[in-house]
């Protein structure tokens, strides 16, 4: 069998000379690779609305048919037929077919799915957001948060659709006591399998179904042991992202050892729920390393998910590399969804904190990165010369009490033939149990999972671990549910712990039991896993969009997988696990985005977005800059337009509005592929992609000045006047005309313009790869409409 790597060496950037000669040795081999077979997707772009569905899957057997020998081959090769608003379909292709019909007019484009392209992104938020009051178990409507729980009547007849990898669905975050009745806008399906039928459907959960047909193209049949062919979550990260966007209110809800402890809830506990089962276990690996989730069976999540009458949409999932729109199936699902009026939030990926690794970053979804919550799981540790320093941890496993244990370093207690480079790392198989028995084991992150370190910890006899982060770290500590005593420190304190082993023959410590404490200081701060922009596909859209808490979320839990998903070594079942993601932050988000369209139904979902975006916070509690991973100054490349306040955003007094045909004429002038829309044909000169009416500006390599336009509607008081005000980027001058807005009824448009300058000095003497940030805003006295700008030098 022919490598897909070989393959694609007819396409890569080989020198001519020597592909030439390449190619004659191995010129048999490259010719099969035409008739190699994989999922190609073949994107039509948006239905005409003319035919009946039986009718498109019948047309699009004829296309496969014009390049299949038989009618029967035809129709086994197809996977899907997207019918309801994206028109296309999955099919197993050869290269050459996939490339036949590319060449037709009426296709937009053609791609291959791969197995590793799209993966998951993986209580206090609600109070930390002012949404939830701070008294345990009540809202109440004399405060701001229980003023706007009110107005959205808690998300009440708003459908949240979510694709991840199923949910479980015995949670009481997701009973139907005292839920109203199912909207008569829902055309969806309670989809039955192993462990689920429509009993499990109810008034919270309003519809399930399950997708795998690329899955098993690739994997072969489902393994019944590692996964169910039905919704049923045997991961927990559905279930997790499911009940933070919609979970109800659970009192005493807790993580195993009764960390968090408190009232669980998702931010929209009476919106109701769809769930589209999109991500699988990958055979014969750990749920600790992910699931996978297949472009096609996504893009016909999403389809159906606009046919079934969702109001918004939460996916955290993402790729691991930056995908250009016309070959990202999230990207353009979701701008179908967008004609609908659909909000879709998506993860902004956890590959930070190195710059330009963000995924999702279409402009008409909203992209979210994640930030810490103020609260702390403090587990010290304490050392041999009474040295006191700051961990943290949820294992609920404890060292006994007032006794101190052996410590040991990863790298002095290997097994011989580890690598100098890998021996610090507790990886499986590392140490030597003769030299770990009974001691307390210092591991550092780096390479492998952290709970898998702790496993083998256990494996080499040790009583417990201290897991030191990585420079890279900062700050940021993610807690894990250990399976023995454990904490998790700075990397400063691990050099610390690391200089007194070093200093003493007989070096000993223990570790303390873990509390929660409230309240901490700094919060929020940038999680470093998050990803940063700047954007790779479109600089000229600053990415991420927005940032909302990410870190060490407690949420509910799938009891069919173990809370440090080690299946099989770890045998503790959890109703709630504490997790760390941008797949925690997305739904929170996407719970804002349901409240904000129950308070304000007639909203596009780009008022939404700018709403949420132009309310937000670049300050912590500190009244401090917002700081990312290292303790410094964050920038927009990192949060955003800063982090979400769903409070402010129902009264966000002016809001940046664009429609389904702004993204078409966006598409224009990025160009690249032919028209989505067979309504639409691009005009010959759109407007430029800096002039999309977004409420945040980047301009990617300027060259002394540039003037954009932009349009505001006003959806705060009837009578109104709005002043600029900027703080320019350094060097950078930022100016508006007009520069005062006068408004006399609410819905009124009004346009201006942002003329950006670069000083002379600037010119000369700025480094051209750097970004500078700044912003604007327009205030009248009660709203501050505020919107980041990011700047390169050309």
């Amino acid at each position: 069998m022919i490598s897909p790597g070989l393959c694609a060496l007819q396409s890569s950037t080989v020198p001519m000379k020597t592909f030439f000669i390449f190619s004659l040795l191995l010129l048999p081999l490259l010719a099969s690779c035409a008739e190699q077979k994989q999922v190609y997707i073949v994107y039509f772009g948006e239905h005409s609305g003319e035919k009946a569905l039986h009718e498109i899957e019948d047309t699009h057997h004829s296309y496969l048919l014009s390049v299949k020998e038989t009618a029967e081959e035809a129709r086994a090769s197809l996977l899907y037929s997207y019918k309801h608003s994206i028109n296309g379909f999955a099919a197993v292709l050869t290269q050459d077919e996939a490339s036949q019909l590319s060449e037709l007019e009426e296709v937009v484009s053609v791609w291959a799915s791969h197995p590793k392209k799209y993966s998951m992104h993986t209580t206090r938020s609600w109070k930390f957001v002012g949404i939830m009051e701070e008294e345990e178990r009540h809202w109440t409507s004399n405060k701001m948060g229980g003023d706007f729980l009110s107005k959205a009547r808690f998300g009440k007849d708003i459908i949240v659709g979510v694709l991840d990898s199923g949910v479980w669905p015995e949670s009481k975050s997701f009973s139907d006591e005292g839920m109203g009745p199912i909207p008569k806008s829902w055309k969806g399906i309670c989809q039955s399998g192993p462990g689920f039928n429509s009993s499990h459907c109810n008034r919270k959960l309003i519809g399930a179904r399950y997708y795998l047909k690329g899955f098993e193209h690739n994997y072969g049949p489902l393994n019944a042991s590692e996964d169910y062919q039905s919704p049923r979550d045997m991961d927990g990260h559905g279930t997790h992202t499911s009940s933070t966007v919609a979970g109800r209110l659970v009192p005493n809800a807790s993580a195993i050892g009764g960390f968090a402890h408190g009232t669980a809830s998702g931010g929209a506990p009476l919106a109701h729920l769809a769930i589209y089962k999109v991500c699988w276990a990958i055979p014969g690996q750990s749920k600790a390393d992910g699931n996978t989730c297949f472009e096609e069976d996504m893009f016909a999540a999403i389809d159906d998910a606009i046919g079934d009458g969702v109001d918004v949409l939460s996916i955290s999932i993402g790729t691991s590399q930056p995908v250009n729109y016309t070959s990202d199936g999230i990207s353009l699902g979701a701008l179908h969804a967008t004609k609908k009026n659909i909000v879709v939030a998506c993860s902004a990926g956890n590959s930070g904190p190195a710059p330009a690794t963000l995924s999702n970053p279409a402009p008409w979804v909203i992209t979210v990165g994640a930030s810490s919550l103020d609260r702390a799981f403090v587990s010290p540790v304490v050392l041999g010369n009474g040295i006191r320093l700051k961990g943290e941890t949820v294992t609920p496993s404890k060292l006994e009490e007032n006794n101190m244990y052996p410590l040991v370093y990863a790298a002095d207690v290997i097994n011989t033939g580890v690598p100098k480079d890998m021996a610090g790392q507790c990886l499986p198989g590392s140490l030597s149990p003769e030299k770990v028995k009974g001691k307390i084991v210092l591991c550092m992150r780096g390479s492998g999972m952290r709970v898998g370190k702790g496993m083998e910890v256990k494996r080499a006899g040790g009583v417990g671990f201290i897991l030191g982060n990585s420079a890279a770290n900062g700050i940021e500590i993610a807690c894990d549910a250990h399976v023995l005593p454990a904490t998790s420190v700075l990397h400063k304190d691990a050099n610390r712990i690391l200089e007194y082993i070093n200093s003493t023959k007989h070096p000993i410590a223990t570790i303390i039991p873990a509390r929660t404490v409230l309240h901490t200081k700094p919060a929020p701060f940038m999680a470093s896993f998050s990803s940063r922009g700047p954007n790779v596909i479109d600089p000229n859209i600053l990415k991420p969009d927005i940032t909302a808490p990410g870190l060490n979320i407690l949420a509910a839990w799938s009891e069919a997988d173990p809370p440090s998903k080690l299946n099989g070594i770890d045998h503790r079942v959890a109703q709630y696990n504490i997790y760390s993601g941008t797949s925690m932050s997305c739904p929170h988000v996407a719970a804002a985005a349901a409240l904000l369209k129950a308070i304000h139904p007639s909203w596009s979902s780009a008022a939404i977005r700018s709403a949420l975006m132009t309310t937000a916070e670049i300050r912590n509690n500190l009244d401090m800059p917002l700081n990312d991973e290292s303790g410094n100054a964050a920038t927009p490349f990192a949060y955003g337009s800063g982090h979400f306040r769903p409070t402010k955003a129902a009264d966000p007094g002016l809001v940046y509005d664009a429609s389904y045909r702004d993204y078409l004429l966006y598409m224009c002038s990025i160009g690249g592929f032919k028209d989505v829309d067979p309504k639409f044909k691009c005009p010959r000169s759109p407007p430029t992609a800096t002039n999309l009416n977004y409420p945040s500006i980047a301009i990617s390599k300027l060259n002394r000045a540039i003037t954009i336009k932009r349009t505001v509607t006003n959806v705060g008081a009837g009578k109104s006047i709005y002043f600029f005000t900027s703080k320019p980027p350094l060097g950078i001058s930022v100016k508006a005309s007009p520069s005062m807005l006068f408004f006399d009824h609410v819905g009124q448009k009004k346009s201006f313009t942002i003329t950006v300058k670069a000083r002379k000095e600037m010119l000369s003497e700025h480094d051209k790869d750097e970004h500078v940030f700044g912003w604007y805003t327009w205030t009248d006295g009660l709203h501050t409409v505020r919107s980041p700008i990011a700047v390169s030098l050309a």
